[in-house]
Formats: C-alpha cells, sequence, structure tokens
C-alpha cells in the first residue's frame, strides 16, 4: 500500500466508481458544523463554511429562531475530476431556536476566512443581576 493509498481511501479507482456529485442548481444543502458557546452576556456561535463568500451568505432572524443558508461561491473548472473529496460539494443551511433571552436587535456577524461567527446577546432582562439588600 502506497503512503498515498494509505491517506485518501480509494485512491486509484476509476472516476466513475467514485459517489456522484449534484451538478443541479438546485443542489441539497448540509448542516454546518458549529459550535455554541455562551457566557452571562450572550451566546457566540461559530459555523464552519469554507468556501462560501459574504455575497453567498444569508442570516434571517425572525420570532425565536435564526436561519442561516451559505452558497458556496467556487465552482470547478471544466473538465475537473474529484480523485477523492472529503466535503460534499453542496450549500449550508443551519436553522437554530432561541428563547426570548436573546436581543435580536443587536445580533452580529461576522465572516472571516470561512468561519462565520455569530453574537448573540442576551436582553437586559434576561441577563443576572446581583439585587442589593437593604
Amino acid at each position: 500500500m502506497t503512503l498515498l493509498r494509505s491517506i485518501v481511501p480509494g485512491f486509484g479507482r476509476v472516476a466513475s466508481t467514485l459517489p456522484a456529485v449534484p451538478t443541479s442548481s438546485k443542489e441539497a444543502s448540509i448542516k454546518p458544523i458549529y459550535n455554541i458557546r455562551e457566557d452571562e452576556h450572550g451566546y457566540e456561535v461559530t459555523l464552519q463554511l469554507p468556501g462560501v463568500a459574504k455575497t453567498g451568505l444569508e442570516i434571517t432572524a425572525q420570532e425565536d429562531e435564526i436561519k442561516i443558508t451559505a452558497k458556496r461561491a467556487w465552482t470547478p473548472p471544466a473538465g475537473w475530476t474529484a480523485i477523492y473529496r472529503e466535503t460534499p460539494r453542496a450549500n449550508f443551511e443551519l436553522t437554530l431556536s432561541y428563547g426570548n433571552d436573546v436581543d435580536t436587535e443587536k445580533i452580529g456577524a461576522e465572516l472571516k476566512n470561512g468561519l462565520l461567527q455569530l453574537t448573540l446577546p442576551k436582553a437586559e432582562a434576561a441577563k443576572p443581576r446581583k439585587i442589593n439588600i437593604n
């Protein structure tokens, strides 16, 4: 077994044996890998969105959920054939629900190097506060 075959399973297989990649404009969406962190100020959501540009990203918040739709900007060159591919060429879609403790007017987002950072600040009424004793 060569080193390349041990790193890339199935290397050397004929291209026709590789799984089909959707080519239609209505490609399937997949859920991106993400992490959620909470502190006293709010929530921070980090999503991995490789190949997505700002122009292909749409984030909407309504009622008690936030929806992220991301379309990849990269298209393979003519005649290009994948030998092995870890990630599908699908777009991303994720919907997260939250309670009424999020201040939707202050939600922020930053996309940098394929990572989307969402900040969902807690509403003032939901933040812990110290009670003074008289």
